[in-house]
Formats: structure tokens, sequence, C-alpha cells
């Protein structure tokens, strides 16, 4: 349990700040999660300090057979990943979304609560996907981009950009 105000999270001691860090990963019993949503900065901390990542998945959550989730992945309450999914490093998995059978989601992912991945979508490293999305099964998405909340992709993304409605198209900047 949180208190605010506390050093406590869920009955493990939280040290510190990030500057802390490299000081600490010399105790081999403490590892270590990015607690931040936004992708690059996930990624460019997690290149900058080389050490031990926790895997954190809620106990609410639903993890099919044969599911793969790297190190630094958190996985929100009430998420389901079905059976064959692919999860990459530091991606944020949020409350109630759902990975459908065979999904490939590449390192610095962040899905939003109550997406929707149907089977065998691939998304890029870095992408963003936004609450309430829903991904069409057989769809990829490439690295970099940002599908905007309440969003519905029902053709594959291959050009970097912010992608928006129903069905989703790309903003012109």
């Amino acid at each position: 349990m949180y208190l605010y105000g506390t050093n406590i999270i869920n009955d493990i001691k939280v040290i510190g700040k990030i500057e802390k860090c490299n000081e600490l990963k010399q105790n081999k019993e403490l590892s270590f999660i990015i607690a931040i949503g936004n992708n690059n900065t996930r990624k460019k901390i997690s290149n900058e300090y080389d050490l031990e990542y926790y895997t954190a998945i809620h106990p609410t959550a639903v993890i099919g057979i044969d599911v793969y989730i790297e190190k630094g992945t958190t996985v929100m309450a009430n998420a389901v990943i079905n059976s064959g999914a692919k999860i990459g490093k530091h991606c944020i998995i949020n409350t109630g979304a759902i990975i459908e059978h065979d999904n490939i989601l590449q390192n610095f992912i962040h899905i939003s609560p109550n997406v929707t991945l149907c089977g065998t979508v691939t998304i890029g490293e870095k992408t963003h996907i936004g609450a309430g999305t829903v991904v069409k099964n057989n769809i990829e998405i490439c690295n970099s981009c940002v599908i905007g909340a309440g969003a519905v992709v029902v053709k594959d993304i291959k050009q970097v950009g912010t992608y928006i409605g129903i069905p989703a198209k790309r903003m012109e900047q």
C-alpha cells in the first residue's frame, strides 16, 4: 500500500531519486524500474544507467501462456496479455489494456488504459497508443508514432506521425 509522503510502495522501500542509482547498483539485492510515462525519457534513462531492471506485473493482470515480457516493463491492473505475445523492454501496459495473441510490442512502448490490440499486431519502438484506441488484427505500426485517444487503426501505419480519428489518419504537421 502506498501512503502519500512515505517511502514505501507495496511493501517495497523507495530509496530515492535517479541520481542515487549508480551508487546503489553494487547492491545485488536491488532492482530498478523507470516509472516515467514518456517513451523517449525511459529510453534515455535506461541507456544512461546500467542497472538490474525489474518487471512489475499487477496481481490482477492476466498473462496467457507462452508470453514473453522483457525487463523494465510494467503491466498494470486488469491488463490482459494473451498467448504468444512478446513485450519488449521498458514498456508500459496500462490499466485494462488488452494485448491479444501473437502481438509484438518492441521496446519503450506506452499502451494507455483500455487499449485493444487485436491479434498479430506489431508496434514499433517508442510508439504511444492513446486511451481507448482499437487496433484491428494483422496491423503494423512503425516506430515513434502517437496514436490519439479513441482512434481506430484499420490499416498499417508506415510513416512516423500522430494519427487520430475513426479510421485513424495522420495529422498534417
